[in-house]
């Protein structure tokens, strides 16, 4: 009788794999994948494909992102800010980085566009109109992987935007978009973030399709990792086929369009590791 009892209470003391924690990990990535809604939707799709990991997610700009990862705060990146990328891969920081997905900039504003930037013929023409006529400008002003394109945009046209014009919001995607909304104010926004909000917004889209907008997402396994395996895990994961097919699918059935474009369809989809 007592070898059951002992045996007994050794198989319960066992538990089931369902009853195991979680091993959990950190990914650090941009608040436009938070806002857009594709972190929540990718966390359950990617532990359906690998019980017993589990990711936590920090939204924060590409910037604090890649400083999260340096400090060791951060299993692996989800950013899109190449340059920056770039040299944290120079400097030993990241394991691998292979592009997941793009979508693209946009400039949004009023409606009356009294700048006259939809007829722009790039980009940068279209911000020397707006920094020209002094019509009020929201920029993040936050280091995120937009507001590094937006620098990039400026130095094309050759001004140094300040001025009562120029207004840095330091918040995300979502709250600057509801700046530039409620002052009628020319953003510039990714398209998924954009196309999620849009009913809630006072502003349109009024400036797309120059190459320069084109917006590309890597993820990156941090080389110091706690949780190394479960970061290439993630990553692995993200570009290979189940992720990439979540990836082409994701806003489709909401919104009718899909907001990101998998890498696995870009021409020039070769890792960048």
């Amino acid at each position: 009788m007592r070898k059951w009892i002992a045996l007994t209470l050794l198989l319960s003391g066992c538990g089931s794999a369902d009853t195991v924690p979680p091993t959990s990990f950190v990914v650090a990535s941009t608040t436009s994948t938070q806002d857009s809604g594709f972190l929540d939707g990718m966390a359950p799709e990617f532990e359906k494909a690998n019980p017993g990991l589990s990711p936590k997610v920090i939204a924060v700009g590409s910037g604090e992102a890649m400083e999260l990862g340096r400090r060791g705060d951060a299993d692996v990146l989800l950013a899109h800010s190449p340059k920056d990328e770039e040299m944290f891969m120079q400097e030993g920081k990241g394991i691998l980085r292979d592009p997941v997905m793009s979508n693209d900039f946009v400039i949004a504003g009023p409606a009356s566009d009294t700048a006259a930037i939809g007829d722009a013929t790039d980009a940068a023409g279209a911000l020397l109109r707006i920094a020209q006529s002094r019509k009020l400008f929201v920029s993040r002003g936050d280091e995120s992987g937009t507001h590094i394109r937006e620098i990039e945009l400026w130095a094309e046209t050759g001004v140094t935007p300040r001025g009562t014009w120029y207004l840095e919001s330091g918040q995300g995607m979502a709250e600057s978009l509801m700046i530039a909304s409620e002052k009628a104010a020319y953003v510039l926004t990714d398209s998924a973030t954009f196309t999620v909000m849009e009913g809630k917004l006072k502003i349109i889209r009024l400036f797309a399709g120059d190459p320069l907008l084109v917006n590309r997402y890597s993820v990156i396994p941090v080389t110091n990792a706690r949780r190394q395996q479960a970061a290439l895990d993630f990553a692995r994961w993200l570009t290979g086929p189940l992720g990439q097919e979540f990836i082409r699918n994701f806003g489709r059935k909401e919104h009718g369009v899909s907001l990101f474009v998998p890498a696995s369809e870009h021409a020039d989809s070769a890792g960048e590791s």
